[in-house]
């Protein structure tokens, strides 16, 4: 079902009932927005990779990011044009990820990321934004080592997509039709394109998705590191929300700053008290800034 098939006013009357839902194809314009205040005006990037897999030993075939300005509030001001490029790994592509993205082994040969240019972008912002920011910054500096240490926002992780209203799972492609749109996925430029789109949407608070994002990864947290925990204890890290560092050998957990107390408090009583047999005396307590968020 497409719009040439209906007029505006049926559209709209469709996109009201409880019975449908109406998903457009995100077009995304570049230059100014027509909202926003023009001060006061700071640079972001959006960025997304594609790899030739999820391992160790996988490096990305694309690289795509668009420059976003935006206002104190969080409103997004103007989008740059996009920039992307297409990289030869050297070997052929599993043939999974080149029918998921479409990117064939011809495409590929000779190609290769403009590092410069990439750098200089990166560098002309004061954030990075991705929406699996931990997977793509680990692919990024794996190619361009020169990109670490910059500041890192999660469209993913950073937003509480849950309480803004947005039931069900937190992919791409699910929040943006929550939004009423749809797009191209799995190509570099429609996923950095479908982020953008994200960022700008008004939540119900009055607030943009940006402007939360922003807040959330601005603010300090705190990684606990449950070192010396007995296994027996296994179950309640889990139930809290720690995770196993299989290479460190141990549970983490991070959390926000006005919740420091509380994770001490808990971990005191559930996980260091004598009747739980701790090997150690107490968690080891990390400051986490959104430089090092994602690393």
């Amino acid at each position: 079902m497409t719009g040439d098939m209906f007029d505006e006013e049926t559209l709209r009357a469709i996109d009201g009932s409880d019975d449908y839902r109406v998903l457009r194809r995100l077009e995304l314009k570049e230059g100014h927005t027509g909202v926003g205040r023009r001060n006061g005006t700071s640079i972001g990037i959006v960025l997304d990779t594609e790899t030739t897999g999820i391992g160790d030993d996988d490096v990305i075939v694309e690289l795509a990011m668009r420059r976003i300005r935006f206002d104190p509030d969080g409103v997004i001001v103007s989008i740059d044009k996009a920039y992307s490029w297409l990289e030869d790994p050297g070997r052929e592509l599993p043939a999974d990820v080149a029918k998921l993205t479409g990117i064939t082994d011809a495409e590929l040969v000779g190609k290769a990321i403009d590092d410069g240019e990439a750098m200089r972008l990166l560098r002309s912002a004061e954030f990075v934004c991705a929406h699996n920011a931990r997977f793509d910054l680990g692919m990024l500096v794996r190619r361009l080592p020169d990109a670490a240490g910059l500041a890192w926002c999660c469209s993913c992780n950073d937003v509480d997509w849950r309480a803004n209203g947005f039931d069900g799972n937190r992919s791409l492609g699910w929040l943006l039709s929550r939004i009423g749109l749809f797009h191209g996925a799995h190509r570099a430029v429609d996923d950095v394109d479908a982020v953008i789109a994200l960022l700008g949407h008004d939540l119900p608070c009055g607030r943009t998705v940006l402007a939360e994002m922003l807040e959330t990864a601005r603010a300090p947290s705190w990684r606990f590191r449950a070192v010396g925990a007995a296994f027996e204890v296994k179950d309640r890290l889990k139930a809290r929300g720690y995770r196993w560092d299989g290479i460190a050998r141990e549970w983490w957990r991070e959390v926000r700053d006005a919740d420091r107390v509380a994770e001490e408090w808990w971990l005191a009583g559930q996980v260091y008290a004598a009747d739980a047999f701790p090997k150690k005396l107490g968690p080891i307590v990390e400051r986490v800034t959104w430089n090092d968020r994602y690393v």
